[in-house]
C-alpha cells in the first residue's frame, strides 16, 4: 500500500480545509472564526520523537525549558543519548522514566527515512514498538512531523473538548466516538485535526481561560 496523501504547504492544509468546510457545516463555522490554519510541520527525525517523549506529561512551559537543556547540552542524536550518563541525563531535567525511555528510543535503531515511506499504519506500528512510544505519540508524529494527510489522534483531551464545544455536545466524547466520528473527515482527517486544535485555542482565548 501506498504512502497516503502528505501535507507540505499552507496550499495543502487550505485545500484540506476547504473541502471539510464543504462536507460539515460545523468545520465551516469553525473556519470562520480561525481564519486559515497554519501549516504545523515540524522536522522529523530522533530529536523530533525525543522531545515528544520530553513534553509527556507536563506543561508546554516546562517541556521547552527541559528541551532547550536537552539542546544545549547537545543530547540530540541517538549516539549522545546513549553515550551520556544517568546524572547527565537528570541534570537537564529528566525523570528516571524519560530516562529510560530516551534510551530505549537511542538504542532502538529506527529508521526514519523508511519510515518517510511507510504506510499510516506501518508508522504508527514501529513507532509504539519502542518502549515510551504510545498511539498518541505516534500519531503525532505522523501528522506533524512527516505530514501525513489523513492520520487523527482520538484519544487527544483538547480534540475531545474542541469537538464538545463546536458540536455543542453534552460531554467530550470519547476516544472510540471520536475515532468513529473522523471517519468522516477522511482524507483529511490531519488538516480536521489542525482545525480543531486551532478552534480550542481561539475558544480558550476567547473565554479568558489558558
Amino acid at each position: 500500500m501506498a504512502v497516503t496523501a502528505l501535507i507540505r504547504t499552507q496550499a495543502d492544509v487550505a485545500r484540506g480545509a476547504s473541502w471539510l468546510a464543504g462536507q460539515e457545516p460545523r468545520f465551516a463555522n469553525a473556519l470562520a472564526k480561525t481564519g486559515p490554519l497554519p501549516l504545523r510541520l515540524a522536522p522529523d527525525g530522533f530529536a523530533a520523537l525525543f522531545n515528544k517523549i520530553v513534553s509527556q506529561q507536563v506543561s508546554v512551559a516546562s517541556a521547552r525549558a527541559i528541551w532547550g537543556r536537552v539542546e544545549a547540552a547537545g543530547l540530540v542524536t541517538p549516539l549522545a543519548v546513549q553515550a551520556a550518563r544517568e546524572d547527565d541525563l537528570k541534570a537537564v531535567g529528566l525523570s528516571r522514566p524519560k530516562i529510560k525511555y530516551a534510551r530505549a528510543l537511542a538504542q532502538a535503531g529506527v529508521d526514519y527515512n523508511a519510515l518517510r515511506e511507510a504506510t499510516d499504519a506501518g508508522v504508527i506500528t514501529t513507532l509504539t514498538a519502542v518502549p515510551g512510544i504510545g498511539v498518541w505519540t505516534a500519531q503525532v508524529y505522523a501528522m506533524f512531523n512527516l505530514g501525513r494527510a489523513d492520520v487523527f489522534a482520538p484519544g487527544d483531551l483538547a480534540l475531545q473538548e474542541a469537538v464538545r464545544m463546536l458540536w455543542d455536545l453534552p460531554a467530550r466524547p470519547d476516544a472510540k466516538m471520536l475515532e468513529k466520528m473522523a471517519q468522516d473527515w477522511s482524507p483529511w482527517r490531519a488538516v480536521a485535526a489542525r482545525l480543531l486544535f486551532t478552534y480550542y485555542r481561539h475558544i480558550k482565548d476567547r473565554e479568558g481561560l489558558t
